[in-house]
């Protein structure tokens, strides 16, 4: 998989758009969007385009940084201000928003696997709708609004490994070993989803189709990056990469039967395969000896185990619920700028 840098995305409001000037341009002072990212609340903000791709924007610069920007800026004093007053607002509305997980008296790891148990309406859920009705069309979109995570797939989650010790570093070490293909390249999940990505004829390159995901998307990547980054959220980070793995095994199952039954092989169908068997494996380790272990080993970090996990069960349902109605009124659920973008190329 090419190691290319996330291009320059298409603005979506003044926020995002003085952002990109600025990358482009000129960084010497930042003032203005230091005070429009602090006018910013948390109110509708994970499902605002021009505040979610602005936070993206400035993660980006974290990892494998953006087209036509110079590497310089990642620690530039100004983005660093703007990244803080847009996380703020941003953590209030997880805060706000997640529903609660109560810490059981047995201890953390009997907590997620309680909250993260299979619900009985699996079937009205995205996983089992794309299995059973889903298109080819319908896949498409599903796969490029996906493509924001899964092709850095584990590098959110990766941050946390130098910032814990003993058993639960050596349990995420695990992990990520397995997410990132064992030593093996072609066996990476990243490279994994975008081989599913070219099955289905769409462009797999890095960050090539961030302009198509909805605010909602990318949200749950920006609570990613955000966990991640921050040392005083480690536990919620490690809470956040629990409950992504043991909340994957099934769905995965049937987001791979879903493309069987349209007529797709091994190309489209083994990321999917991959996660069925290696998250079953996942689920323990991430809930039991990262999770709990952190737990054990500082029980002050439970409530922010907690919170990660709930801030992903949270945001992942939110996506899921955006995808889903689209898919069932036979609409596009990716960014309409973008298909306007589209429509008008064509046209």
């Amino acid at each position: 998989m090419p190691t290319t840098r996330m291009p320059l995305p298409t603005p979506r409001g003044r926020l995002s758009a003085g952002l990109a000037r600025r990358l482009t341009d000129d960084l010497a002072r930042c003032d203005d969007l230091v005070a429009e990212a602090t006018a910013v609340g948390a109110d509708g903000i994970l499902v605002d385009d021009d505040v979610q791709l602005a936070l993206l924007m400035l993660y980006e610069l974290h990892y494998r940084g953006i087209e036509g920007v110079d590497d310089g800026w990642e620690w530039h004093p100004g983005l660093l201000a703007v990244r803080a007053a847009l996380e703020a607002p941003f953590e209030a509305a997880l805060l706000a928003g997640a529903p609660i997980i109560e810490l059981r008296p047995a201890g953390v790891a009997e907590s997620l696997f309680s909250a993260t148990a299979p619900q009985p309406d699996r079937g009205r859920s995205l996983a089992g709708y794309l299995a059973r009705s889903g298109t080819v069309a319908n896949y498409r979109d599903f796969l490029t609004v996906r493509s924001v995570y899964h092709l850095k797939e584990a590098d959110p989650h990766t941050w946390a490994i130098p910032r814990l010790a003993g058993a639960a570093k050596a349990a995420l070490v695990e992990v990520q070993a397995d997410e990132y293909g064992g030593g093996r390249p072609d066996r990476m999940h990243a490279t994994l989803f975008a081989d599913s990505m070219a099955a289905l004829g769409l462009d797999c390159r890095y960050g090539m189709l961030v302009d198509e995901a909805p605010a909602v998307v990318l949200a749950g990547v920006n609570a990613m990056s955000m966990f991640g980054l921050h040392r005083r959220l480690v536990g919620a980070v490690v809470g956040h990469l629990a409950a992504f793995e043991m909340t994957s095994s099934l769905p995965n199952r049937l987001y791979g039967n879903g493309l069987r039954r349209l007529g797709f092989g091994v190309q489209a169908t083994r990321f999917f395969d991959e996660h069925v068997q290696a998250d079953a494996v996942h689920e323990q380790i991430a809930g039991r000896d990262l999770a709990g272990g952190l737990a054990e080993q500082d029980p002050a970090q439970a409530p922010q185990i907690l919170f990660g996990a709930a801030a992903c069960l949270y945001l992942d349902d939110l996506a899921a619920q955006h995808l889903l109605t689209h898919f069932r009124s036979g609409t596009s659920p990716r960014h309409r700028g973008a298909q306007l973008a589209g429509a008008r190329a064509a046209s």
